[in-house]
This record gives C-alpha cells, structure tokens and sequence, in this order.
C-alpha cells in the first residue's frame, strides 16, 4: 500500500464540516466515499487522516488528506477521484512514508474575507497588528483542553474589490480563533469597541466579542517542509468548474436585477 497525501478544496456550504458525523454529510465522509469507490477497500484499510478540522459553513482550498492505497499515477489517482467526487475537488498529490502525519504541519494559512462599508480600515490594522506574535488567546478560542498559547504571524490586512481581506498564518491554530478574532476586528472597524478593549482580552481580562460567520472563512493551505505536492497535468476537473461558475453568474444577474 502506498501512502499518499492530496490537497483538497470544498466549499463548506455543501457539509456539516469536515470531520465524520453519523447522519450527517461531511468532507470526510465524501472523500471517504470517493476513495472507496475508486480503490474497492475498506475505510479501515484507507485510514484517513486529514490535516485540519473546519468547521459546519468554513470553506477549503488547501487542506490536506492522506490515506492508503495502491494507485501510484498521480495522474490517474486525480482523475479517478475528480470523476467520482461531487462536491470535494482534489488538487494536488505527494506520495508520502507511513510515519507522515498531516496534523503536524509547519504552517496553517487562513483567508478571512470582509465587507469594507461601515469600517474604519485604519481601525482594522490597527487591531489586527495585536495579535502577531506569542499570546495566550484563551479569550479568542473555544477551548478544548489544549494551551492557547501560540505565536501567529502578523495578520495581512487589505482592501480589494469593496472587501477587506484578512489572510492569517501560523503553525497551528485553535477551535474557532480566527472567526472570534475577526469578530473583535469588526467590532474595532465600525466603531463598537476600541483597540483597547481587545489589548484587555488579549492581557486575559473576561470580553468576549461574538462569533464572525463561517462562509467568509477560507483555509488557504497546508504546508510541510520536504513534502511537495503536484498538481495533475491534465484538465481533472472538466466541466465542473465552468458550470460552478455559470450558475453564480446566473445567481449574480438576478440579485443584481432585484
């Protein structure tokens, strides 16, 4: 068997999130599906691992599965697996030993996406530049027993297109921290708390500042140092793309005709 790695992207919109949960549709469970279909085996034999957990609405282009199987094309492994998925695309592949773990990444990176109307731009950097380096984020995570004590990287801030773009990257991140972090720079941006406010959160004193949305977060990527993903030569997504695209131009004209 031969252990193999893939990028994956999705839109959360489609699944409960990514982990498996019975009755529900997961990223998981459909990559769990895709896999059986295409190699014939048991899940136990696949051993599926994936490299970071989204949440029910967040969204993918870079996470990473790995499983086992005995297809050593990469070529062919993408088109098999393009073929029978609906609603994960499979980017790249890296054939890795059996002792990888995609848990244990070098750098997570995140895309928060939003709108510029109502906001203080200057206010979002502002508060944005607290968070780089090392804190305890207990007041910016949903704890689950691990220590929220981490180093994130400056936060990119930038205005495109009537958005603000918040890209995010560290080695590792905590349940919920960036939608609760950007909630505090939305907070910031239109005025309803200050930079200091979230400084105290930040120093541990007990603020919270809401939840951000789910959809308008994006994981970007999953990298490891050695490991080197290639994407499929051939065109592996065929007309799922063009189609995904025509009906939000259909979704577009519509609204934009209300």
């Amino acid at each position: 068997m031969i252990r193999t790695a893939v990028k994956i992207a999705y839109l959360g919109r489609h699944f409960s999130g990514s982990q498996i949960q019975p009755g529900l549709r997961t990223v998981e469970g459909d990559i769990l599906s895709d896999l059986r279909a295409i190699t014939k085996m048991r899940d136990g034999d696949i051993d599926l691992k994936l490299a970071s957990r989204t949440d029910r609405g967040v969204n993918s282009l870079g996470n990473v599965a790995v499983f086992s199987s005995s297809i050593n094309d990469p070529d062919v492994l993408m088109k098999a697996l393009n073929a029978v998925s609906e609603d994960v695309f499979y980017r790249g592949v890296a054939f890795v030993g059996g002792e990888f773990n995609p848990r244990f990444a070098d750098k997570r990176s995140y895309r928060y996406v939003l709108r510029s109307d109502g906001m203080d731009l200057a206010a979002v950097r502002d508060c944005a530049g607290l968070f780089a380096g090392e804190h305890d984020f207990t007041r910016f995570c949903k704890p689950d027993g691990k220590s929220a004590t981490l180093v994130l990287d400056p936060v990119v801030v930038r205005e495109e297109d009537g958005l603000i773009v918040l890209d995010f990257s560290a080695r590792y991140f905590l349940w919920n921290m960036i939608r609760r972090i950007t909630a505090a720079v939305m907070s910031v941006g239109r005025g309803e708390s200050s930079v200091s406010d979230v400084r105290d959160a930040l120093e541990g004193k007990d603020i919270t500042f809401g939840l951000a949305r789910p959809d308008a977060l994006t994981l970007l990527d999953v990298r490891y140092e050695g490991v080197d993903f290639v994407s499929p030569s051939a065109d592996v997504f065929g007309r799922r793309v063009d189609e995904e695209m025509f009906e939000d131009k259909l979704r577009n004209m519509f609204f934009t005709s209300l």
